[in-house]
Order: C-alpha cells, then structure tokens, then sequence
C-alpha cells in the first residue's frame, strides 16, 4: 500500500479563498513536476519546505488550470514520513477537481478516507491515540475538547501510557527474574510489589473515570427538562439559553412536541430538550408529546427535574422525582420567588443524593448557579488541565488493562505462585500494546482510520 502515491482535496468541501490538493508517496513530486509549472518555467527541483509560485497545467493540452503555490515536504520530515506535496490554489471545487483528474492521470490514485494519517501512523510518526487525536482535533464542538485533542496529537496521552508500561515493564522484569534466579534475591518483597502495582491500579483507574468528561466534550451532554405542566420547564429553557426560543404562556400544555438547543458552559457543549410537561394529557396531540418525551428522558445522559415550589407537590412530581434513579439529575424548585407551598423537606429526602437548586426562570435569579451546578456534576475537571479518555475503545482497552492489574494484585496478596502472577502482568503489556498501535489488527485499523475524512 505505501508503495504507490495518493491525492486527495485536504480542504473542506464547497467554496472558499483557497483550496488545498494533497499528495503523499514516493512518486508525489514526480507527478506535481507533470501537473505544476513553477513560474519562468524553470527550478524543476522544488525546495524543501519553501513555497513555490506558478500554474497547475494540463500537460497535454498545455493550458493552464489556476495560479498556485505548491510546497514540497521531503520524507521521513514530513506529515505521513514520506514525500509530501501540498497545492494551494483558488478554492472552487471545480478547480480543486480538475487537480485531483491531473493528478490522477500522472500516476497517483485517489486516497481512501485518514490515508494520509494512516500512513504516518505505519511509518512511526504517529502512534494510534495519536492518530485518534488527529481526527478529534478536526471535529472538535468545543474550544475545551480542541484543547484536549492538541494536547494529545503532541503525544501527552502517548506519554503517560508509555510511562505505565514502563513501570509495568520493571515490575514483570522483577517477578520475572526472581522466577529465573531464585538464589540470587533479585525479586523484592511482595509488599514493595503490591505497593507497586497500587500505584499502578490508581493511575490506570483515574485515566478510566476520565471519560465521562471526555466524553462529554467530545460528543456533548444531552439534558432532558421534565416536570409537570405549567412548572416552568420552559421559562428556564430560555433562561438558560439566555433567549427566548421557547414560546411560553401561563397556560398549561403550551409545549407539546420538543425543542433541543445547544448550550456552552466552561467549552462543554451541552443539548438542552424542552418537553411537553408529564400528566395528564388535554389533547391527543399533547398525549403524543408526553410519550416522545419520555423516550428522550429515558436516552438522556442526564435529567433537570423541574418542580414548582409555589405548588404542593402532587404524586406526579414524587413519580418523575423516582422515575430514573440510575441517572445523574438535578432537582429545580423553580417559581421560588413566589410564596413557597411544596414541601421542600420531603423533595429533599426523596432526591436523596440528588442535588437541588432553587431558582426563578421568570425573573434570572440563581440562574449562573444553576449553570455552575450542571458543569459540575455532568462535567466534572472540564476546564482542568488534565489528560482525558475521549473515546469508548480507549476507555475499554484501559478497563481491561485495569482489571488485569487488578487481578494481578489479588494473586500476589493471596500469596499465589509468581508465575501466575505474571501471566496477568503480561497480559496487561499486551493489552498496552494493542492500545498504542504497537500491536496491530488490521479491523481496529479500519474502524479508527474509517471514520476520517479523505484528505486526512
């Protein structure tokens, strides 16, 4: 596969100031040599690095296509570790087009989607969670998830696991060699171990709990509003939103379908569903609403449970209150602003852990609060400078890392045999390897590199 060159449009699709035609393989500066003519028609050899000035050319109608600039990254110092070619030109598909046809018909094929960063994964210039942040970097819905994903296309993710498998290393390499030479003491007491692999089971573990935020910012949080009709649940949609997108009247079942707004908080990307008000429905039309309502708090990530606080509760609020406990939520007593009648101590002993927030949506009061109490509890260390799992197949690689560890630790405190021990140790290497790329199955390749745009 790396022996022929590829090309592919590298900028986004539609029109635009400028257009980006990317080539990489051994053949790239061949093929650009048939297609680009610098201008004065002379320096056939492009300079490396060096932007170079002139036309894109049909060479065999000898006409010119647009002006360019094309610049020449000699390999391995290049993106994908080979001979790399980039053309900027005007940014009219049409253009963009006809380079990709020229490019073609001078010997390159078209590159499949993440090619490019495929190929500097197999060279060595990128390792998979690397190659991952890539991807992550260009989709990115938040200015916190961009911050994640630069950090990790640097190679801090990289980092911190090649420093667990090197600690992981010595400690198999001790297990190991007391294995081989008893008589020489080279193994240390299992306690020092245990302390090690302690150590190693709270880092591996604090990687794993990351990826609820990671989560979170990579894919965004969807907050279902819930309550009865007529509580407010769509006076603190637009609260919060800071708009009026919701239409309200002092009419109950005014909300009968749903609305679903896009919400930043500290560059979380939260999806914010105002529903039709759960109860007994007036019209047939409501009666729908509520059933597509449920649906969408039973799929949410997490719940705001909106009560009236100028009402006494009735059974339907107890019932949304205990309808999904397995979920994070947040209780609002909204209308706190008028003469209080629910009873506050009982909601409080119903939400048990859950917290509860007072506001009033009508008139902004304790709004930041509750906006501060969302990002803390489905968010939670977002704005912190901290490593973070963004994806499921790390998240999954680490728990199993995690529970090889783990079942390593029970062995060794047991007092089992070192070599039965080391066997789990190993198995955590190995699972180590397959999370970096080191090693490599051709499906998990596919999948990761599959869902990149072409020209990446």
């Amino acid at each position: 596969m790396l022996e022929d060159t590829i090309i592919a449009i590298a900028t986004p699709p539609g029109f635009g100031g400028l257009g980006i035609v990317r080539l990489s393989g051994p053949k790239a500066a061949a093929v650009a040599r048939r297609i680009f003519e610098p201008k004065g028609g002379t320096g056939r050899a492009y300079p490396d690095r060096r932007p170079v000035f002139g036309s894109v050319r049909d060479p065999e109608r000898s006409r010119a296509l647009d002006e360019a600039f094309l610049t020449y990254f000699k390999g391995p110092r290049s993106y994908t570790g080979e001979d790399v070619v980039e053309i900027s030109t005007h940014g009219s598909p049409a253009v963009l087009e006809g380079i990709l046809r020229l490019g073609t018909g001078a010997g390159a094929r078209l590159a499949r989607p993440g090619e490019f960063t495929l190929r500097a994964h197999l060279n060595g210039r990128l390792d998979i969670l690397q190659a991952q942040a890539v991807n992550d970097l260009i989709r990115s819905v938040s200015l916190a998830q961009a911050r994640v994903s630069s950090r990790q296309v640097g190679g801090s993710l990289s980092k911190r696991i090649y420093h667990l498998r090197s600690r992981l290393i010595v400690l198999l390499s001790r297990t190991e060699a007391g294995l081989e030479f008893p008589e020489d003491g080279l193994k240390k007491s299992p306690a020092a171990d245990l302390k090690s692999l302690d150590r190693l089971i709270d880092d591996v573990g604090r990687l794993v709990a990351s990826y609820e935020t990671g989560r979170a910012l990579a894919e965004g949080v969807t907050l279902a509003i819930v309550g009865r009709t007529n509580v407010g649940k769509s006076t603190l949609f637009n609260a919060l939103l800071e708009e009026d997108r919701a239409i309200v009247t002092p009419f109950p079942g005014t909300t009968r379908d749903f609305l679903r707004e896009r919400l930043v908080l500290d560059g979380v990307v939260f999806h914010l569903v105002d529903m039709a008000g759960l109860g007994r429905p007036m019209h047939p039309v409501e009666r729908r609403g509520i059933v597509r309502g449920r649906k969408i708090a039973r799929s949410a990530d997490g719940l705001l449970i909106v009560l009236d606080a100028s009402r006494r509760e009735a059974e339907e609020d107890v019932r949304i209150v205990r309808r999904h406990p397995e979920k994070k939520a947040i209780i609002v007593l909204n209308k706190s602003d008028l003469p209080r009648k629910l009873a506050e101590r009982k909601i409080r002993e119903l939400a048990g852990k859950v917290p509860v927030v007072e506001v009033s949506a009508r008139k902004g009061k304790n709004i930041e609060a509750l906006r501060a109490r969302i990002g803390a509890l489905f968010a939670p260390g977002a704005g912190r400078e901290e490593e973070l799992i963004l994806h499921a197949r790390q998240k999954d690689g680490l728990q199993a890392i995690l529970d090889a560890l783990r079942r390593a630790r029970v062995l060794l405190a047991r007092g089992h045999s070192d070599e039965v021990c080391a066997e789990e140790l190993r198995t955590a290497l190995r699972l180590i390897g397959e999370l970096t790329g080191e090693v490599r199955a051709e499906e998990v390749l596919d999948d990761i590199f599959g869902r990149f745009c072409v020209g990446k």
